[in-house]
């Protein structure tokens, strides 16, 4: 049996035997292309916390940090599940797909656009310490372009096109907010030079992605706007968007309440920290473009073994990256702060309890991936429940302890929701969905080995620095540069070459192969 080709408009292939490895071809060249968007992202951003934490300083990164919050909250609710849903909805769609994309479009931006006007009708909302200068009052704007770049992106995703969300969010948005940042200063001055930053970036973003949307489906076939058509898209997919926003919230209600409880200075440094723990999660994010059109069509073909093997797969890819980079991160945590000024270092454990985070809640997203589709409300049900918890958890001690307590409620709340996810998914398809693997533990037990030889290096130095005439600032600054290039290297490495040997078998390796080998033909 010869493996179907997959032309960029196909919906995916999902089946036994040889067109099985071409699916997982397909998954392979998706995640390896989002995951050089992904190293390219994080190039870019880490330059980007740097200017804001050393130019900036952590007062104004906390502000910043709460109104893009607010913002991005409100192009949340204006995708209303367009994001995931509308690979479903064009997998079903018999009307031309530029007529399904036209008005997801319309809807999103309409519902950003009501969402925008009323934050500027409440500025208090999006800043709610300190004055509100006019700029201040149109900064909610920037809502109309996260949606619109979120859904137009999401539709080039149903084609397999996910070089176009690479080049929009790895590429020109995190290098426009670099670069915009450091003139900003200068030009706007300090309270207003990271928005102007990011409205930038969004803008730039919006256009690199509803370019390529337009040329890829053409405009649409005798379309006009229809107010009952609007509402059966945004009905079809509210379980969907009460998923998505209590996945995202989970994410934001930490930084929600800790903005509500500290001072702008603790906002600012658990800001940086938890931009640095998202970096694992991206990992994750980089397959949901090409795992969603595959999931979503083998669903519509009732082939729920292939649903599990697609998660497995992916599963077991990202623990990979992810517990790599957690372990590598995480054990450096006080270098990696102190890049960003010497204040930065007091959220060295919150950031390694957010590291553990996003390790812990992997599965379970992976896991949701497919339950959006299976069971929306009952996915629903349970990330409402997940976020309920956690918003308990972080009220019931933030006050005392600050800071863990955010990191803590939430990394609690993630498990819980990570293991029902996990457990009931595998009930509905009939087969195991788990990415755990014995070699994981064994590499990451190798990788920790040597990350508590780097932990050592600050002591050594400290212990030699009369010898080589060194003082405490550069004694400290030589530490931390030797944790952040030869103890990360060191730690990945080892990671990287045990689970080389003992986990990465057969299909595993397809992430690895470039195009044109024996993996990727069939793609």
């Amino acid at each position: 049996m010869t493996a179907k080709s997959v032309t960029p408009g196909d919906t995916g292939v999902v089946a036994s035997g040889d067109m099985a490895d071409a699916a997982t071809a397909v998954l392979a060249r998706g995640g390896r292309t989002s995951f050089a968007g992904f190293l390219l992202r994080l190039l870019a951003r880490m330059p980007f916390l740097f200017i804001a934490g050393r130019l900036y300083g952590s007062a104004e990164v906390g502000r910043f940090g709460y109104a893009i919050l607010v913002v991005e909250l409100t192009a949340q609710l204006a995708t209303i599940g367009l994001k995931r849903g509308l690979a479903d909805a064009l997998a079903r769609a018999t009307a031309p797909h530029a007529n399904t994309v036209a008005d997801a479009l319309l809807l999103g931006l309409g519902l950003a656009a009501a969402g925008a006007g009323l934050l500027l009708v409440w500025p208090a909302l999006v800043f709610p310490n300190g004055a509100i200068t006019p700029a201040d009052h149109l900064f909610p704007i920037v809502a109309l372009a996260v949606a619109g770049s979120d859904i137009s992106l999401a539709a080039l995703a149903f084609r397999h096109n996910i070089a176009a969300q690479v080049r929009a969010r790895s590429i020109i948005e995190p290098w426009t907010l670099t670069l915009v940042a450091v003139p900003a200063f200068y030009v706007v001055g300090r309270s207003e030079g990271l928005l102007v930053a990011y409205a930038a970036s969004m803008l730039a973003a919006t256009a690199a992605s509803l370019i390529p949307c337009a040329r890829n489906f053409g405009p649409p076939l005798r379309w006009r706007p229809s107010g009952l058509r609007l509402w059966r898209l945004a009905r079809d997919n509210a379980p969907l968007a009460g998923a998505d926003l209590a996945d995202w919230g989970s994410r934001r209600l930490d930084f929600f309440i800790l903005g509500r409880f500290a001072s702008p200075e603790v906002v600012g440094i658990y800001f940086v920290a938890q931009n640095i723990a998202s970096l694992p999660a991206k990992l994750k994010n980089s397959f949901d473009p090409v795992l969603a059109p595959l999931l979503a069509t083998a669903i519509a073909a009732g082939d729920k073994q292939s649903v599990a093997a697609h998660v497995r797969q992916v599963a077991f890819w990202v623990l990979t990256a992810q517990f790599g980079s957690v372990l590598a991160l995480g054990m450096t945590a006080r270098a990696s702060l102190g890049l960003f000024g010497p204040a930065f270092v007091a959220g060295a454990a919150v950031l390694a309890t957010l590291l553990t985070v996003e390790l812990l809640a992997s599965q379970g997203a992976i896991a949701e991936a497919a339950l959006i589709y299976l069971l929306r409300r009952t996915n629903l049900a349970i990330a409402a429940g997940g976020l309920a918890l956690q918003a308990a958890l972080t009220l019931a001690f933030v006050e005392r302890v600050g800071a863990l307590a955010a990191a803590g409620g939430l990394a609690v709340a993630v498990l819980i929701v990570s293991i029902v996810k996990s457990a009931l998914l595998a009930r509905v398809v009939g087969a195991s969905v788990s990415g755990w693997r014995a070699s994981l533990v064994v590499a990451a037990a190798g990788a920790f080995a040597v990350g508590l030889a780097v932990q050592r290096i600050p002591g050594w130095l400290w212990a030699i620095r009369a010898s080589l005439g060194f003082g405490p600032g550069r004694t400290t600054a030589l530490a931390e540069a030797l944790q952040l290039s030869v103890g990360i290297i060191a730690i990945l490495g080892t990671f990287a070459a045990l689970i080389w040997m003992l986990g990465f078998k057969g299909p595993d390796r397809l992430l690895f192969r470039r195009a044109g080998r024996r993996g990727d033909r069939a793609v």
